[in-house]
């Protein structure tokens, strides 16, 4: 297995430290992995959401090309998106 040296702040190694005397982990090395396997998580779903969310951009961008909008005056605004939520069993804000 690959080594690496790493430099952790006093709290990180303050919290590696307790979860080893704790007994979540063996030794220092397992805390880490598993961080690690948090964040490689994270961001595979922080990619999903990223993506989903570009799908979406992408709809209402095809949807006002083709017209498909209501035009809001800013003072119908809060209204308006009130109505939304109602329709919609949830509060848009």
């Amino acid at each position: 297995m690959p080594t690496r040296n790493i430099s952790l702040t006093r709290e990180q190694d303050a919290f590696v430290e307790d979860v080893v005397k704790s007994g979540e982990y063996q030794n220092a090395s397992e805390a880490i992995r598993d961080a690690l396997r948090a964040l490689q998580q994270r961001r595979k779903e922080d990619a999903l959401k990223l993506k989903a969310l570009r799908q979406q951009i992408k709809a209402g961008i095809d949807a006002l090309d083709r017209g498909d909008f209501v035009e809001v005056a800013g003072s119908e605004l809060e209204s308006f998106l009130d109505q939304l939520g109602a329709a919609s069993g949830k509060s848009p804000r």
